[in-house]
């Protein structure tokens, strides 16, 4: 993939190697078959939800983790402190836990040869094979991708990295205020480089999976659903995206509405809708999806309905999905055609594509099928925002893993919604008085709060007084 676009992306990136014990292993490139990071494998190690139940061992033994242990943020093996139950026999073992993505992974970092990990009772990897030539005798060597793959419904990619192991920190001000508070050019400078290193990770993991499926239009339909289901229901649309290919919605708008709401077990019964037009539309839609009705997604894939915003109600975001994919041309068709633009022009394309293709007077004055229509309204089945969060988390790195992304479209990134770990992670760097607009209006500079927040904030210990992230800050710039 040619890291050309992120070229402010080897700042930080030599930022991490340099400064930060918590990457404290280098973060290989993605390999065939494996997209993710080991973060993802520590927060399937660490939550229940997503943990396999048992793990099978030679001889017919089975594992089960009774605790997974303490989340590690210094040096060392992953996770303290764990317990596991070997049967049959109830046999318990208590220790440690590393995690890698490879058996061999493990004689690759030497770890036999430092005395942080001779307590080590489990060496947890995505792939299967062969155990480590230097892995202690005893330690029980477990597999996740198997049992992990057999889940329904379940992708790693839906795994909220920003929510583990929910540290917290102390309300006073943060050592890292004091050396970017008042130099707003240096601050805008670290949140680019981060934004431009977490971009090229998400074009990384595209490319990678671009070259496995060899399927470029499902894998942009399975991201775009992803990102339409936002953070509460990405599962069950990602599980959607693959139970409908893209190539089954070449249908109207309305019967393609009709396969993804019947599919996804959301299709209301007319008597839902307090008026004429909207009990007809659903007696429509029940036509269609009878006529040519596909599987539906398994009981075990739920949905997140209440405490959303009616505009992320998911009938509201599938509804936004059959615009975008339904006919004979996609939105991934209209936007392959603006490959001649560059920088804002692109940008500004961009975002009338969808605008364009989400246009819908059912929709636009309603938020939903229970709703009275109200011709004053003009509400967008996608918002400014939403629209924006796609353009980057989706549209942008799977042109950069195409290598075909568009001059200088980095430097127009539009902003998005400030989340919880944006403002958070500006409250420690700059202060409480500090002002929004520094970061509010540039959708690059808020993927590099995000980055930090993932790389530094996590893993810091309560007070600062260790974070890497201000030592690097600190250090005399040869040195950095």
């Amino acid at each position: 993939m040619n890291d050309a676009p992120f070229q402010l992306a080897d700042d930080h990136a030599r930022l991490l190697a340099a400064h930060s014990p918590a990457v404290r292993e280098s973060p290989a490139r993605y390999r065939s078959g494996f997209h993710w990071s080991e973060r993802h494998l520590q927060c399937l190690w660490f939550d229940a939800r997503y943990r396999p139940a048992s793990f099978p061992l030679p001889g017919g033994e089975t594992v089960t983790v009774l605790e997974p242990g303490q989340w590690n943020l210094e040096a060392g093996p992953d996770f303290l402190n764990a317990t596991l139950l070997v049967q049959p026999g109830a046999r318990q073992l208590r220790g440690d836990v590393e995690l890698h993505v490879h058996p061999s992974d493990w004689d690759a970092h030497d770890h036999h040869a430092d005395p942080a990990y001779a307590h080590v009772v489990a060496h947890v990897t995505w792939f299967p094979g062969p155990a480590p030539r230097t892995l202690p005798p005893g330690v029980c060597a477990l597999s996740l991708a198997e049992p992990v793959l057999a889940q329904p419904g379940l992708s790693l990619d839906d795994i909220d990295l920003k929510a583990y192991p929910h540290a917290v920190l102390p309300a006073t001000p943060r050592p890292c205020e004091a050396l970017l508070k008042n130099d707003p050019d240096r601050a805008r400078a670290v949140l680019a480089s981060a934004g431009h290193y977490r971009l090229r990770a998400k074009a990384a993991r595209l490319r990678a999976r671009l070259e496995q499926t060899a399927d470029r239009a499902q894998l942009f339909y399975e991201e775009v659903m992803a990102a339409l289901g936002y953070k509460h229901n990405q599962t069950p649309f990602r599980a959607l995206a693959r139970l409908l290919p893209a190539a089954t919605l070449g249908a109207p708008r309305d019967a393609a509405l009709a396969r993804l709401l019947g599919s996804a077990r959301l299709l209301p019964q007319p008597e839902a809708a307090p008026d004429a037009e909207g009990q007809r539309f659903i007696r429509s839609l029940w036509d269609l999806w009878w006529r040519d009705s596909a599987e539906t997604l398994p009981e075990s894939v739920t949905w997140t309905l209440h405490n959303l915003r009616p505009q992320n109600a998911p009938v509201r975001r599938l509804a936004s999905a059959a615009c975008l994919f339904s006919g004979l041309a996609t939105v991934l068709n209209d936007l392959d055609r603006l490959s001649a633009e560059t920088g804002l022009r692109w940008y500004s394309q961009a975002q009338d594509c969808f605008e364009a293709r989400c246009r819908w007077p059912f929709w636009n004055h309603r938020l939903a099928f229970s709703s009275a229509p109200d011709a004053a309204q003009d509400l967008a089945l996608l918002g400014e925002s939403r629209t924006a969060a796609i353009l980057t988390n989706v549209v942008i790195p799977f042109y950069a893993a195409e290598e075909a992304l568009p001059q200088g479209v980095l430097d127009h990134l539009p902003p998005e919604d400030l989340s919880a770990p944006m403002r958070l992670t500006a409250l420690h760097l700059f202060g409480r008085d500090h002002n929004p607009a520094l970061y509010a209006d540039s959708g690059l500079l808020q993927q590099g709060l995000l980055q930090l927040h993932l790389d530094f904030c996590l893993n810091t210990k309560p007070g600062c007084d260790a974070c890497a992230f201000c030592a690097a800050l600190a250090a005399p710039q040869e040195n950095r």
